[in-house]
């Protein structure tokens, strides 16, 4: 069970790292630091929504935009860190820093 809680926790830790590249490289599109046209940004840019798009389109579908601003992001992160804390609560009894 020990090693069941760990896979969980490092999966929603890698996803959420997976969320903030691709907020990341939005913004850097966005300011033209990173060149779409580019293949390599292109492949990086697809390979990263195919990952993100799953959970992200149901939550920006009930939450919109603010001033042009996606937030939903935000709030599967904060969705995911709820979900760690529950999975440590129940695997580790509260251990490791998720309260």
């Amino acid at each position: 069970m020990y090693l069941l809680g760990q896979l969980l926790l490092w999966a929603i830790t890698i996803y959420t790292w997976i969320i903030i590249l691709q907020v990341a490289i939005s913004w850097l599109v966005v300011f033209k630091v990173l060149d779409i046209r580019n293949p390599k940004a292109r492949n990086l840019i697809d390979l990263l929504r195919k990952c993100t798009d799953p959970v992200m389109k149901p939550v920006q579908k009930y939450i919109p935009a603010i001033g042009g601003i996606d937030i939903s992001p935000i709030v599967v992160i904060i969705a995911l860190q709820i979900l760690a804390s529950i999975i440590a609560r129940i695997f580790f009894h509260g251990y490791y820093g998720y309260y």
